[in-house]
This record gives structure tokens, sequence and C-alpha cells, in this order.
């Protein structure tokens, strides 16, 4: 797709497309979007992944929207502007959305304590490493529905170290697809804390706790919650926790073995039905859905006359929730950034190794996936990809070409 015609494409026959624009229209060069997109065209030749999808949007509308390489390694198809993905952790974003429409409507405050809605959180204890032994301690506060959103509730995942606490995980069925999310919620409250809550960041299992108290509030499951108030209001007619059979043909698909490692990739299966719909990583969905999503972030909570939360709400989930006080563990919240209700937010415009705008905020997805909003250049970007072991690096690929064709 060259310059003159990246503007035109086909979303899903059953999924609403955003306006279209020719770049320069809105700011934005079409030789720096093509040299972005031949940049992914050679990675896919050089067998970095197997192909990719990439959307730029400014005032509103899409001036860049590419499909590259193939959907997976072992078919013929290439990719398309309606292939689905498994969206992992952007999962996220639109679960925290869903929480914070509840709080709109008064159903709980941001420091009410998660006990509240999940008794068994009331007797969760800490872990402590004292000399290679686990010692369990009592928490110093109570954990609550802000540490959930802001990843200091104490909580972990099995993948982001190797300590005690991780260990607990790692032996037990959480990462099962078989689970019930009220089985997650009570399986995880038994095991202890990495930390004392509100004392670090660390990426977690929160908002797979997240879309349990929305269960538990809506009555609904979260699936059925999700559909409601935020996917078919906004038209993701593609988002859901898997996809139908008659979908077969159209799912990304990675490497069976890592490029670069050859470690073995192991993702779900997007055909089955779980029982777990996980808050933190469930939901498949396409690129044209996710920039639906992603736009009415950027006009404040509203799409097409559709309000899906405040815009005041909006800005306060958008704002840096950590401060001076919370030691930041791990490496995805980058130098220059701190994190908010659901998102990463850039503090700074430099520090950081890649191009970006203060008050920019995004997350990702652990097989490749990507989004971010730019509310001071107006702008969003979707990338979609299935590579686990590439996801940083074609995230900063993606980041440096769009911000080269801002004008």
């Amino acid at each position: 797709m060259n310059a003159q015609t990246a503007t035109k494409h086909a979303a899903s026959p059953t999924s609403p497309s955003l306006p279209l624009a020719k770049p320069e229209s809105i700011g934005l060069s079409s030789v720096r979007l093509q040299a972005m997109s031949d940049t992914f065209r050679r990675e896919v030749d050089k067998g970095t992944v197997p192909g990719v999808t990439v959307l730029v949007a400014r005032r509103g509308q899409i001036g860049w929207f590419d499909a590259i390489g193939r959907q997976s390694p072992t078919a013929s198809a290439p990719m398309a502007h309606d292939t689905i993905f498994r969206i992992f952790s952007m999962t996220k974003p639109i679960v925290s959305v869903g929480i914070m429409q509840l709080l709109e409507d008064g159903h709980f405050l941001l420091n009410d304590p998660v006990a509240k809605f999940i008794p068994e959180f009331a007797e969760t204890k800490v872990g402590v490493d004292n000399n290679g032994k686990l010692e369990l301690v009592p928490v110093q506060r109570r954990m609550t529905i802000q540490d959930l959103l802001r990843h200091t509730s104490g909580l972990t995942y099995d993948h982001t170290g190797n300590g005690p606490v991780q260990q607990l995980y790692q032996q037990s069925r959480l990462r099962s697809r078989k689970i019930t999310n009220a089985e997650h919620a009570t399986m995880l409250a038994g095991m202890p804390l990495v930390c004392q809550p509100g004392a670090e960041w660390n990426y977690s299992r929160s908002t797979d706790i997240l879309g349990r108290i929305i269960e538990v509030v809506s009555g609904k499951t979260l699936g059925a919650y999700l559909a409601e108030h935020i996917l078919s209001p906004l038209q993701m007619t593609e988002t859901a926790f898997h996809t139908p059979e008659a979908n077969a043909g159209r799912l990304a698909e990675a490497f069976a073995n890592d490029p670069w490692t050859n470690e073995k990739v192991q993702l779900f299966n997007m055909l089955e039905k779980p029982a777990m719909e996980s808050g933190g990583g469930g939901l498949v969905s396409t690129t044209m859905d996710y920039a639906r999503f992603a736009q009415m972030l950027l006009n404040g909570g509203s799409l097409d006359g559709t309000r899906i939360i405040g815009r005041k709400t909006l800005e306060f989930m958008a704002s840096d929730h950590l401060g001076a006080g919370v030691a930041i563990q791990g490496t995805l919240v980058s130098p220059g950034h701190s994190f908010g209700l659901g998102f990463a937010v850039r503090m700074q415009q430099g520090i950081a190794p890649f191009s970006g705008s203060v008050g920019q905020y995004f997350w990702s997805g652990m097989a490749g996936t990507f989004f971010w909003i730019d509310p001071s250049e107006d702008l969003i970007a979707v990338f979609m990809m299935q590579g686990p072991g590439q996801r940083e690096y074609t995230r900063s690929l993606v980041r440096n070409g769009v911000y080269a064709a801002v004008e």
C-alpha cells in the first residue's frame, strides 16, 4: 500500500470505520508514513514478525492504515485490515474504563478496600523473603480499588520475577483459562502480596481483580458488562473474549519459535471460549475496533455522539497516580513516565529512549499489540502484531516512525 492508497482500506463488513483523510490534510507526511511502512516491510522480510498492521489517525480522521506481511507464518493469507489479534494487556484500559463507569455511577469510591467486594482479600498477608524463607506479615493498610487501577496493590505476575511470591504464582492454576473469575480472585487472595499496598508499582493481576469487582457490582459477567457498556456502544463488534469458528481464517498467529531466541511461543486459542474472562489480558480484537476505543479516549470520552465516560474522569485516569513516593519495579514504565489509572503516562519530553509528547498515555499487549493517545497532537496510533519477543523493539519503531511524520 503506497502513500496514495494508504487511506483506502476495508474494515470488517460489520465493523464501522473512522473517517478517512489524505495524510497532508491532517498534518501528516505521507512520505514519512510510507517510510514507516517500509521499515516494517523490511522487518517482515528479515523474519522478525510474520506481519503487522499500523493505523494512524489525527484530528479524528485516519491518515494511514497499512497491513503488511502475512497473518500467520504457516498460511499464505496476507495480513488484512480486519485480521483478529490477541490484544492481551490492551484489555486493561478497556476494563479500567469499565470500573470507572461504575465509580461515576456511585457504586464505590477509589479508596474503598478491595475486601468490601471480595471478602477473601481481608485476610491477605505480605510475603517477605527472610534468607530464602517466605514469612508472612500483616498489611499496613488495606488494598484499595485505586491500588488495583495503578498496580500498587501488592499483587504481581508469575512472569515478572522469580521471587518466592512469584514462585507460588507459577506453581498455581492462576494462568488457567478454565477457572472462573470468582475462583481466580479467591485463589489470588489466598496468596501473599509481593509488597505492602501502595509501596511499589508492580505489574500484576490487579486488572483481573477489577474485572471480578465489575461482576460483583454489576451482577453481570465481565464479558456481558463490557459488551453492554463499552463494546456495543462503540460498535466494537469484533472485540470479545473469544471469536467464533467462522473467523478462523482471520486470526493472526506468531512464529512457533521466537525468531531471535528460538524459544517456543505459546499463545491462547482465540476460538476457544474461556471460563476465565481475564480483565488483565483476555480480549481479542481488530485494529479498527481498538482505534474506535482509542478515538473515544482522545475525544474526551465519547465517539459518534455516544458518551462512554466523563471527560474529567478520563483526564483523572490519564494523570500521574504514583508521585515521587512509589518505587517503580521492572522496566515496563519507561524513564520519564509514570502510571495513571489503567495507562502509562508520559511526564517528560526527554529521558525516554523513544519519541512522544508530554501527556500522552498508552499501553500494550504481551503478544506485540500497542496503542497510544497523544492529546497535544490530536493523534492516536494502533499497532498490531503477534510476536511476544519483539514487542519492545517494534513499539519503539512505530513510535519513532509516526512522530517523524507529524508536521
